[in-house]
């Protein structure tokens, strides 16, 4: 029954490609030519990802297949996994994107990203695959209340993963639009559709197995795109530096900081959110789970942030290439951008481009490689935003039916059937609602949406987090005070941000544009240090015997967070 579902679905996925695919035939030649060769290449691995699913949904049959693939994942598939996780839209649209806007200052993002990786190796990932079951609220719940944190710990979870939804769901968007032609509703349609069929079919196992090839797919598409696109400069950097400067509208402004972060404060507290918060998303960290001890949770972050860091000096290269070898395209940009005689009027460089900013890496595609390689491209980033869309779901899921169900509303006493039903209820409601938060941010910039999501990360997950794996005296009213601080200081203060209150909401000044109600576009400088005030504080007063027990409770929590015993999976000692 299952095949026969999987394939209904796809026929029906494929149906708005195949109406446009047709009257393509009749139109010019480069544009047909560029959609027959994406969609052929989409629906080749949408192919494939579906028979992975019908793979994995045959191999699914407990909590622990369905939550975390059965634990069998080695620490290199599951590196790949993280990295294909992790490099979302926003690494690989929004960042080449604001680096082709901005410049030095677009790579603020890339680094962010980057160096939260050594908190999550040296901190917390052995202590969560030695602590944890499922989800990162096994962790944070372990000597504590289970209701109280575990409710806490699933709100905070589906604030991050509704915000980190919206970025991928808009580059998806964007991206299917721009290649053929559907309305950009529907092209968030087909891609919430997939990802609901993953999840629900197939669990961790198909997920995984999508970023694992996501990932491996994505690092040889960049390789050859920066590759090509440094050979257009005889292989140099400093030539490639000097003709961007050349041809963007900024200038010599694009190679030192200020263009995009005009203040230290908010750079600062977009660089805390970036770092920490990365350490707080529940989609990267129930990816711990999926592997059979500590010692492999400890390789997967190592293999992770390799081939995070090398993608994100890809990054780097295409963003800046791609100033200099699209201007030398006018048939990528709006007719309003082009001069009389055809040329690119200089001025209109970065709001001209046709499909805007987050597509500056599929122009370049086709740039440097023609058809064949945007189809191809295309197709990749097409999987990297389901990929990543089929992590978050799952944990969003896995936090109301594992968090929610399981340990608040059963009590520990429900049964696997109904918790792993109740997920797959959950991936569907979640998947509306991605739908939903897709069509209503379209005009949002990528990489800008995830910010938002590492900063409520960054405020509500990780304190709590890190605090109850290092520290003895942390309660769990302590916990309770610092996560909801966190939390409600995040969003408060993200609402209020000129790019909420001003750019979506549509408030504007007296001159007629969008403006905020405070200064601060990233809220981490403030909510992040609140939250952790707010645990020492209340912890300290707390005097209750159930606090005095929370504490003396630390040092086994401290044996097995350390060693492994007693841990699920864990080495003999």
């Amino acid at each position: 029954m299952k095949r026969f579902y999987l394939w209904g679905v796809l026929l029906a996925l494929l149906a708005p490609f195949a109406l446009v695919a047709a009257p393509a035939l009749s139109g010019e030649v480069e544009r047909q030519t560029t959609n027959v060769t994406a969609i052929v290449m989409f629906l080749a691995f949408v192919a494939a990802t579906l028979g992975i699913t019908y793979w994995a949904a045959k191999r699914t049959r407990s909590a622990k297949d369905f939550y975390t693939a059965g634990g069998g994942i080695t620490g290199l598939q599951n590196g790949l996994a993280i990295a294909g996780d992790y490099m979302s839209a926003a690494s690989f649209l929004g960042i080449s994107g604001l680096v082709f806007a901005s410049g030095y200052d677009g790579l603020i993002y890339s680094i962010g990203f980057l160096v939260g990786w050594p908190v999550i190796m040296f901190l917390i990932a052995e202590q969560i695959r030695n602590l944890g079951k499922f989800t990162f609220a096994d962790v944070s719940a372990y000597r504590f209340d289970q209701t109280r944190i575990r409710t806490l710990a699933a709100i905070s979870s589906l604030v991050v993963v509704a915000f980190y939804l919206i970025a991928q769901m808009v580059g998806a968007g964007k991206l299917i639009q721009l290649l053929f032609g559907l309305d950009y509703w529907m092209a968030v349609v087909v891609v919430g559709v997939l990802m609901m069929i993953y999840v629900i079919f197939g669990g961790m196992t198909a997920t995984t197995w999508v970023q694992i090839i996501k990932a491996v797919l994505l690092l040889s598409g960049a390789t050859f795109m920066a590759v090509a696109a440094l050979s257009s400069f005889g292989f140099s950097p400093e030539e490639m530096f000097r003709q961007a400067v050349a041809t963007h509208p900024k200038g010599l402004a694009i190679m030192s900081p200020g263009s995009l972060v005009t203040d230290p404060f908010n750079a600062i507290s977009l660089g805390l959110a970036l770092m920490f918060g990365t350490a707080g998303l529940p989609h990267i960290l129930m990816r711990f789970f999926t592997v059979p001890d500590a010692k492999e949770a400890r390789k997967s972050v190592f293999y992770a942030t390799g081939f995070i860091g090398y993608f994100y000096i890809l990054t780097f290269i295409i963003g800046f290439a791609a100033i200099v070898l699209l201007a030398q395209h006018p048939a990528f940009f709006k007719p309003e951008a082009l001069a009389t005689d055809g040329s690119l009027i200089k001025e209109q460089l970065v709001k001209g481009l046709d499909g805007g900013t987050n597509m500056v890496a599929i122009r370049l595609a086709e740039a440097v490689g023609g058809n064949l390689f945007l189809g191809f491209i295309s197709a990749v980033a097409f999987a990297t935003i389901l990929a990543v869309v089929a992590g978050l779901t799952l944990a969003g899921a896995s936090a109301i039916s594992h968090d929610l169900y399981a340990s608040v509303i059963a009590r520990g006493h429900g049964n696997e059937t109904t918790e792993i039903r109740i997920s797959k209820i959950a991936t569907f409601g979640l998947g509306l609602l991605a739908i939903a938060l897709g069509i209503a941010f379209e005009s949002q910039n990528v990489a800008f949406m995830v910010g938002l999501a590492f900063a409520v990360a960054a405020s509500a997950n990780f304190p709590v987090l890190v605090t109850s794996i290092l520290w003895g005296r942390m309660t769990t009213h302590g916990a309770l005070a610092g996560g909801l601080v966190g939390l409600i200081s995040a969003v408060v203060l993200t609402v209020l941000s000129k790019a909420v209150w001003g750019d979506v909401f549509g408030n504007l000044g007296a001159d007629g544009k969008p403006v905020g109600l405070i200064a601060l576009n990233n809220p981490a400088i403030v909510s992040m240090p609140l939250a952790f005030v707010a645990i020492w504080i209340v912890s300290l007063l707390d005097r209750s015997e159930r606090a005095r027990r929370e504490c003396q409770a630390f040092e086994a929590q401290r044996v097995r967070c350390e060693t492994g015993i007693g841990a699920e999976g864990a080495l003999e000692h």
